[in-house]
């Protein structure tokens, strides 16, 4: 795959890249220069706040005690 760098120092993935690493907008990606002089680009994809509303609403408030119980249950059964 190739791409070609604009005067603004700026490149477009191609469109089989972004498929395969499944990024979409507003995912990170960081580059790292290798001491060989290799480039390795890892992909941090967007933040969980763009999961907010999947998952419908708990019937009743959990108090924050409570869920310091569940943990340390967890913890303790684990």
């Amino acid at each position: 795959m190739h791409t070609t760098l604009t005067s603004k120092g700026q490149v477009t993935l191609p469109k089989a890249l972004r498929e395969r690493l499944h990024l979409s907008a507003g995912d990170r990606i960081e580059f790292v220069i290798e001491d060989d002089g290799t480039v390795r680009m890892v992909v941090k994809h967007a933040s969980v706040s763009r999961l907010r509303g999947m998952l419908p609403k708990p019937p009743e408030p959990v108090s924050l005690e409570a869920m310091e119980e569940a943990i340390r249950t967890g913890a303790r059964d684990a």
